[in-house]
């Protein structure tokens, strides 16, 4: 996923997941045997109350350059537009800003905080309302921006990355958003935690049925090859 020279901008929202990534890359830059640089950005959605300032404290001590964009995303999605499912065309537009930030820093790829249960829960909500088989990337290259989009913590779980954050003193945002919780991705994570108490282990075969398909540039073994948004 990195190649020496690399710029990575990670996107942070100030979740677990996307803070996990920042300080694991972070950490990773000492000992790395192929050198790259990292840098940061937030997309302030316009959600009142919204603070970034303990993020950009902990960026400065990784010595990891941090911008925040704001932007009119949430007025538009929820008082304007008044969308009833908001999480498409925030995700939409969250890229487009987040994508076109990255180019003016310079960086070649951009981190995405996904990890494993992301990946199965996308999976089956595919499955459930689009009817296909499918799932976002592990690496994919968007040609019309010139950006690789890498997804670092595609192997780790939920699970391993909330232990990691209780022990440590990662700033976690709570999110502003009011469809937190309250969503299509949100009702399936539930459905699968509830088929796994009868099931055990249930989302680890999805994974690998997901792996042995080679689903979306998913692979049990060897390099993972680079999706581009053109195929």
């Amino acid at each position: 996923m990195v190649r020496a020279g690399d710029k990575i901008a990670v996107g942070i929202s100030g979740g677990k997941d996307s803070m996990t990534l920042l300080a694991a890359l972070a950490a990773l830059r000492r000992f790395y045997p192929i050198p790259y640089e990292l840098c940061a950005i937030s997309v302030d959605m316009g959600f009142k109350g919204a603070d970034f300032s303990p993020i950009e404290r902990y960026c400065e001590r990784l010595d990891v350059e941090y911008r925040v964009v704001k932007t009119d995303i949430a007025e538009i999605i929820f008082d304007v537009r008044k969308e009833k499912n908001p999480c498409s065309l925030c995700a939409k537009m969250r890229r487009g800003v987040l994508h076109t930030t990255a180019k003016e820093m310079g960086a070649n790829r951009v981190g995405l905080g996904h990890h494993f249960d992301d990946a199965v829960d996308t999976f089956m909500l595919n499955l459930f309302f689009e009817g296909r088989i499918g799932c976002f990337s592990p690496v994919s290259y968007l040609s019309r921006a010139d950006l690789h989009l890498i997804r670092p913590l595609i192997y780790a779980s939920e699970k391993d990355i909330r232990y990691f954050v209780n022990h440590s003193d990662l700033p976690v945002l709570e999110s502003a958003c009011p469809a937190n919780h309250n969503t299509e991705r949100e009702r399936m994570k539930n459905l699968l935690a509830e088929l796994e108490k009868s099931y055990d282990g249930l989302r680890h075969r999805i994974f690998g049925a997901m792996c042995r398909g080679e689903i979306d540039g998913f692979r049990e073994v060897g390099k993972i090859p680079v999706i581009s948004d053109d195929e």
